[in-house]
């Protein structure tokens, strides 16, 4: 049995999905608002609970779960209040952030230098100090330290936790998926879109493969950091000519390689310096992708071309 808190967005609707398939039961938490269909449709069983009610969310855990997955951890404060129902699950995986990896000289992506990181990325990377209690995790400068902040909670409490590190997380019901604009725009049929930095890696996380792992993971209950991230790495153009043959569209990507004034046209996917996962911890412990970041592309653009008709 699987209980999963926050599995409406891309994330937790690809993961409820795929260890329904593989015949877990599953309980899923949400908020008002829409959740995809197939939820319902494969039997996950759906509860509209807020994570901060605690009463709730340890009465829905009880103690027969297997697995407990908390996508909606930002804080410190989020793991203690969810202490007691981890001690009686057999296994929790808390989604945390590449954004609380720090350089030789302390950037992170969140901050205003670029970052200068190994190509690829390890787990044992350092990490930004955790925030302070009561600090703001949906501000800019908050989120990836009290993400840290949880993430130390999580581990120091002894108890088997995997926590998963991933990158730009895309799919299904994504709640704001970074496809959206660039679809919008081919299929206004806009002639020329400008791409700058095009040769930028910044490395994606494709709901589903995020999925795969959980379903793996759950096997193999431990304590343990693991990045997730999708197979391959592809540039900023080849994710434009990827949501091009997508959304049929015809018109002229114009490549700034060599304006630096008109280079700095930002998209989802512009980098200063290259920004790999390194998955091969995951990949050691039998983490098989479920396909690869340019074939996953289409279920979350897909999606948003679904919601725009």
């Amino acid at each position: 049995r699987a209980v999963i808190l926050g599995g409406s967005g891309a994330m937790g609707t690809a993961t409820a999905l795929r260890l329904a398939a593989a015949g877990w039961q599953v309980d899923v938490t949400h908020r008002s608002g829409p959740v995809s269909p197939a939820l319902a449709e494969t039997g996950v069983r759906l509860h509209r609970v807020e994570r901060s009610d605690t009463t709730a969310v340890d009465r829905l855990v009880g103690d027969g779960t297997d697995l407990l997955v908390d996508i909606l951890a930002y804080r410190a404060e989020d793991v203690d209040a969810l202490l007691p129902a981890m001690r009686r699950t057999r296994h929790t995986v808390l989604i945390s952030s590449r954004a609380v990896y720090v350089d030789a000289d302390g950037h992170h992506i969140h901050g205003d230098v670029s970052p200068h990181f190994p190509v690829p990325i390890p787990e044992s990377q350092p990490t930004l100090p955790p925030a302070p209690r009561g600090t703001n995790p949906f501000s800019r400068e908050g989120y990836a330290p009290c993400k840290a902040a949880a993430e130390r909670i999580a581990l120091d409490s002894g108890l088997p936790v995997t926590v998963l590190r991933p990158s730009k997380v895309h799919g299904a019901w994504a709640r704001n998926p970074r496809t959206e604009d660039v679809v919008r725009s081919m299929t206004a049929e806009t002639p020329t879109i400008e791409v700058g930095r095009p040769d930028a890696v910044d490395h994606l996380t494709a709901a589903s493969n995020a999925a795969a792992l959980i379903e793996m993971i759950a096997k193999q209950p431990g304590r343990r950091v693991l990045n997730a991230a999708d197979p391959d790495t592809p540039s900023a153009a080849a994710i434009f000519r990827r949501i091009a043959e997508l959304t049929g569209w015809q018109g002229r990507l114009e490549l700034l390689t060599d304006e630096p004034r008109r280079s700095r046209v930002r998209h989802p996917w512009f980098a200063e310096r290259p920004i790999v996962l390194d998955t091969s911890a995951a990949e050691a412990l039998g983490y098989t992708p479920a396909g690869t970041a340019l074939d996953l592309l289409r279920e979350e653009v897909d999606w948003v071309l679904t919601r725009q008709t």
